[in-house]
């Protein structure tokens, strides 16, 4: 059955390669370890396909105008959470698809370990970070008397300083210089059991691995972002919490008619959380590269791969 399966995705491959470009897919990558994985994965496949696949470090929304002309061709995680009204733009211009969702469901909010409650006891609602105790429990010396916000890299959007003004909290964002400072200031602070609040995403290892509660802010809703009418503060847009959702493929426009066997291909793509949660704890916890990590995966999942380039 694994050589049947091989051989036809093989056929399947030349045939589109017949038809396909053999100028090279250029895939964005990132700054975070499950885009890595997510996009080397797609990327090793489409060569496995017999496509010329090259990888591009671009920045997270900046991208956006180089998928819009051309210049790059593919972005394997865009976040309902943090890239929604990027994409929203870019697919407006007419030079950019959806090639639709990953299979992976988004969250990412503010996050807290479980033993910060005695100092802040009305959490996980967000109302209770507005209390001057609660926020000097999560002061540093370079914030305080004011809580201290721990971000992601800049590059990562998310309008946590918009957040802060419009829903009047005593707090100050600083943002962490790349996704693995993030997470091991996580690790220092929860070893001494220190206070700790910071952006929190999912699939990761993170959530699993520390007990802690996300923050409760209003839900969010779209007119959240452009209205500043709608939500509790009548004068300031960002009053609510983060979106929920999925996380989505896009390309430049051009692919389809570029390479139709590869646009066949990624928009097939599909994992779950559970899956990159295992992949990233791999990378993250256990020591292993990326490549050793998708080529494990590869592996171990012929007939799931094998079935998106015989699309």
């Amino acid at each position: 059955m694994r050589l049947t399966l091989s051989l036809a995705a093989m056929l399947c491959a030349t045939t589109a390669l017949a038809q396909d470009s053999t100028d090279p897919i250029k895939l964005t990558l990132h700054d975070w370890t499950g885009q890595l994985i997510t996009t080397q994965l797609m990327g090793e496949v489409l060569r496995k396909g017999g496509y010329n696949v090259e990888y591009v470090q671009a920045d997270y929304l900046a991208q956006f105008a180089g998928l819009e002309t051309g210049d790059l061709h593919v972005a394997m995680e865009i976040w309902e959470t943090t890239g929604r009204e990027a994409m929203d733009a870019a697919v407006a211009t007419g030079g950019v698809e959806v090639l639709g969702p990953t299979g992976m469901q988004a969250k990412e909010e503010w996050w807290y370990p479980i033993y910060m409650k005695e100092a802040c006891p009305g959490l996980p609602n967000w109302e209770a970070l507005k209390d001057p105790a609660c926020a000097e429990a999560f002061s540093t010396p370079e914030t305080a008397p004011n809580g201290r916000y721990l971000g992601g890299p800049v590059t990562w959007g998310g309008f946590d300083e918009e957040r802060i003004e419009a829903l009047e909290l005593p707090f100050e964002v600083i943002h962490a210089g790349t996704d693995a400072a993030l997470f091991a200031e996580l690790e220092s602070a929860y070893q001494r059991q220190a206070p700790v609040l910071l952006w929190i995403y999912a699939p990761h290892w993170a959530p699993a691995k520390y007990e802690g509660e996300w923050v409760e802010f209003p839900t969010y809703d779209a007119a959240c972002y452009t209205d500043p009418a709608w939500g509790g503060n009548p004068d300031a847009a960002y009053d609510c919490g983060k979106p929920f959702g999925d996380i989505w493929k896009v390309g430049w426009s051009g692919v389809k008619d570029k390479w139709p066997g590869a646009h066949k291909a990624i928009s097939a793509f599909s994992i779950d959380n559970d899956q990159m949660g295992a992949m990233i704890t791999e990378v993250d916890l256990n020591g292993k590269t990326v490549e050793a990590v998708v080529a494990e995966w590869i592996a171990a999942n012929e007939p799931t791969w094998s079935g998106w380039v015989a699309q």
